[in-house]
């Protein structure tokens, strides 16, 4: 079942939230996934160990965005087989501050991954690090059951508590924004950057 947060852009819930709760541009999809949105299940692996997010795709509710914070770009956290299994389990995606593998695979089996990069080098499973605590992810304090969207146009956070305001915002928002045409929105525009010229002195 679709979450009610896979209709609103990350754009607009950008606008809603401001800077902090959006990760920053190193974490992009590895293929062109459609959007995705759902709680966060978060995982905090040590560099260059993958364990925990192994461990994650078993424990994980189906519909969760995984959400891992790694600290390293040199290992791998997860192939074409851990994807394909939290696939099957019902996750709705990884989001990684680190890289993955078997890229060919993963995207031929649609799983979306939205991460620093690939490297083909796997990682040890040799470290416990943590489920279910506040990460840091592109610059994110993600906790869990934080509302992830992620799409081409970037990865915003909504805060659990905040999850039920800023949808009806941003409900708000996008239906005001198809009622208005382009025309509107030219003659608008035009007028607030004229003023803002103004204001600084600009006259050419």
């Amino acid at each position: 079942m679709a979450h009610p947060f896979e209709d609103v852009p990350p754009t607009t819930l950008a606008d809603l939230l401001g800077r902090e709760q959006v990760m920053d541009t190193g974490i992009r999809p590895l293929w062109a996934s459609p959007r995705v949105a759902g709680p966060a299940y978060t995982v905090q692996c040590p560099p260059g160990d993958n364990l925990m997010l192994h461990a994650a795709i078993y424990r994980a509710e189906p519909g969760s965005v995984v959400v891992v914070e790694s600290g390293d770009v040199d290992y791998a956290l997860a192939g074409g087989n851990v994807c394909a299994v939290a696939q099957r389990r019902g996750i709705a995606a990884f989001v990684v501050d680190g890289v993955i593998r078997d890229l060919g695979e993963v995207r031929e089996a649609g799983f979306p991954v939205f991460s620093r990069g690939v490297i083909p080098i796997p990682g040890t499973k040799k470290e416990l690090g943590a489920l279910g605590v506040p990460v840091r992810v592109g610059g994110v304090l993600v906790h869990p059951g934080d509302i992830v969207v992620a799409d081409e146009e970037g990865i915003v956070v909504t805060p659990a508590a905040r999850q039920e305001e800023i949808l009806g915002a941003a409900r708000a928002k996008l239906a005001k924004e198809a009622e208005e045409s382009l025309d509107d929105w030219e003659a608008q525009h035009r007028a607030r950057i004229e003023k803002a010229l103004a204001e600084q002195g600009f006259t050419g």
